[in-house]
């Protein structure tokens, strides 16, 4: 099967210096429900290559990292993280992290954006991001996420609705404090899409 190219939907959202969820003393609005869910189904049909990814598209494969997280840790930027880090598959595979982390700044938390961004270091350039990272919160979440990520992959995965996994995730990030700073990799270093081969992204 080919694969079918979405274009994430782009709402035209206020965008603030303090992302909107940052504000979770309140309920959520609804446009921002119904953005984060459009986003995340903009991937139903999106296939990816079989030889890494037997599971079919991206937006169960999503759904299966969501999942996994949703299981291991009670961190809300982790699983926003989790389940969103491939929308921008959607417009393109090679420059999705770039892409998705694009489409939730100042919408999402700084550093749920910067795990998103961030989110295949660990495949281009592992040593390096080690070593710029060591002993950082940062790694255990990206070491985290990758694993996520590498274990999602099953063609048998019985998986939740997306409306659901959103609905888990709002009530999360709106129940728990979240961080207000994310890592910045030095200028010389950044590591980026634009160095992957045709790999298991």
């Amino acid at each position: 099967m080919s694969m079918r190219k979405k274009k994430c939907i782009n709402i035209a959202l206020a965008k603030t210096e303090n992302p909107i969820v940052q504000a979770n003393t309140c309920d959520p609005p609804d446009f921002l429900k119904e953005h984060l869910y459009l986003l995340l189904t903009s991937l139903d049909g999106v296939r990816q290559n079989p030889r890494y990814h037997p599971e079919g598209d991206a937006l169960y494969h999503s759904l299966q990292v969501f999942q996994l997280a949703h299981k291991a840790c009670t961190d809300p930027e982790l699983g926003a993280a989790a389940l969103l880090h491939d929308i921008g598959k959607a417009v393109s595979t090679p420059d999705h992290a770039e892409i998705g982390a694009n489409e939730l700044e100042g919408i999402l938390s700084p550093h749920t954006v910067w795990l998103i961004r961030h989110h295949l270091d660990l495949l281009t350039a592992p040593r390096r991001t080690r070593h710029r990272l060591h002993n950082t919160p940062q790694l255990r979440d990206l070491e985290l996420l990758r694993a996520w990520d590498l274990k999602g992959r099953s063609p048998h995965a019985t998986v939740m609705a997306p409306k659901e996994a959103i609905n888990i995730l709002i009530r999360h990030y709106f129940s728990q404090p979240l961080r207000n700073t994310a890592y910045r990799y030095p200028e010389k270093f950044c590591p980026s899409s634009h160095f992957l081969k045709k790999s298991d992204i």
